[in-house]
């Protein structure tokens, strides 16, 4: 038996790679099939299964695309209803995989399709469950995702309480548990940075598996500190029961490389976003005008869902090169399916040209301290409001960049805003998002937090942060 984590730190999401007498499954792909054929391929197995724990919100799924290209069986668990070729399994039911068995534990909260999936070795011990987002190593699912539902988030909570202490809590400590995500993912409010461990652990060190937890004191918790999800989670979970288009059609259309030309053209021409994903420092040095920043080193794919309301908007993109295939992987990964093409060259090419460029004034942490000391200025803090609540600098103003949409008309167009976050990302794209709308005093921050947590500015008193949503 051979038991793969395959872990995306840009999703803080984990696929799983299970495979026995050269028979294989999957549980959870990616949008992308690559890693899990070129697994199958090396064990000389067939992948026979596609599990899925849930209707995911916060990716596309593999699922349809895997199992075209392998004939593998996609599963859910009870009450799923997709609209596509799966077998929706009972509350128990077994499947054979080689020599060991995947037992379907309906474990509804998070959705109500949700389901965990117990593994039973060679010798009919359990040995490990694949949790989704039902638990996660320090948490659980928050119960305020499900797509097209009467309940309300606490009746979710309630079925969650359930389903832990009636499916989860009842199996061996030893059990591994190996969840769907990480720290970082929005799916719960505050993860473990690990991404495996004991049952045990879990009901020792876990606050949502308390022995002597109410199911009220359970409903308050799971509940207390939720914020809006990001806008593109129903959309993904939508595009996850009803089907979607080939990636590979998506990754043939979005590798198209355009001359300066053709790039302005498509601009114009199909009213395009044009996305610039260097690193920041590069964009802040020279970018094609009107384009916004999200850089691909960083948590690239949540921050084009969370901030660019259309899935379906046609969308040019500026990369270093080799970095386009990236680009559009993730991209579809958060189901942005209509990449049109990338500028041959990148943003040199673009400057070669002797088209016009524009810059991103900027600060260091000493200079924006200086000015602060002498003068009132706009500073806008773009970290969440949780981060900004665990510790801020004294007269700071929360202008989370999650909600920028919402909050911009807030701004003053004949104001000038200093902006910063954590180290300098998260500003940039704030910034650059800003800039496109018409804001033209804008100044980034650079090193952000970090950087100004090393100046004479006052800051709150710290307090730990109680979510990372």
């Amino acid at each position: 038996m051979k038991v793969q984590q395959i872990y995306t730190g840009c999703l803080a999401e984990a696929a799983y790679y299970i495979e026995s007498e050269g028979e294989a499954a999957i549980i959870d792909p990616l949008r992308e099939t690559g890693p899990y054929l070129e697994r199958a391929n090396e064990d000389n197995a067939k992948i026979k299964y596609v599990f899925e724990t849930h209707f995911h919100a916060d990716f596309v799924s593999g699922h349809l695309d895997l199992a075209k290209k392998t004939g593998a069986t996609i599963v859910y668990g009870p009450t799923a209803q997709p609209n596509f070729a799966a077998y929706v399994a009972r509350d128990g039911e077994e499947f054979k995989l080689g020599k060991v068995t995947i037992k379907v534990l309906h474990t509804p909260g998070h959705t109500m399709e949700s389901s965990t999936y117990l593994l039973r070795d060679e010798t009919g011990k359990d040995y490990a469950i694949f949790t989704g987002d039902t638990l996660f190593l320090g948490d659980v699912g928050r119960p305020d995702l499900a797509v097209k539902t009467d309940l309300t988030r606490e009746d979710l909570a309630g079925y969650l309480f359930d389903s832990l202490r009636n499916k989860i809590m009842p199996l061996a400590d030893d059990v591994i548990v190996y969840p769907g995500h990480g720290a970082g993912s929005a799916c719960g409010k505050k993860m473990s940075k690990e991404t495996e461990g004991s049952l045990g652990d879990q009901k020792k060190y876990n606050y949502a598996l308390k022995a002597d937890m109410t199911k009220a004191e359970f409903v308050k918790e799971v509940t207390e500190g939720l914020v809006e999800p990001p806008q593109y989670f129903p959309k993904n979970a939508v595009m996850n029961k009803m089907g979607y288009e080939s990636f590979d059609d998506i990754l043939q259309k979005g590798l198209t490389k355009l001359s300066v030309r053709a790039f302005k053209a498509a601009w114009e021409g199909e009213e395009a976003l044009v996305i610039d994903t260097r690193n920041e420092a590069e964009f802040a040095k020279g970018f094609t005008p009107g384009s916004i920043f999200i850089g691909i080193e960083g948590s690239f794919a949540p921050w084009v869902g969370a901030l660019i309301p259309d899935l379906k908007i046609p969308i040019l993109y500026i990369a270093d090169p080799g970095k386009e295939e990236e680009v559009v992987t993730r991209l579809a990964r958060v189901g942005y399916d209509n990449p049109i093409g990338c500028l041959d060259g990148g943003f040199e090419a673009w400057k070669a040209a002797g088209e016009a460029v524009e810059t991103l004034e900027e600060v260091n942490p000493a200079q924006l301290a200086e000015l602060f000391n002498k003068e009132k200025i706009n500073l806008l803090d773009s970290r969440k409001e949780s981060e900004y609540m665990a510790e801020h600098i004294e007269g700071a103003v929360n202008f989370p960049l999650d909600f920028i949409n919402k909050n911009m008309h807030m701004l003053n167009r004949d104001e000038k805003y200093f902006i910063h976050c954590a180290s300098g990302y998260r500003s940039v794209i704030a910034a650059s998002i800003l800039k496109s709308r018409g804001f033209e005093n804008v100044v980034n921050v650079r090193e952000g937090f970090k950087g100004l947590q090393l100046t004479n500015l006052k800051r709150t008193e710290y307090v730990e942060q109680a979510t990372e949503l």
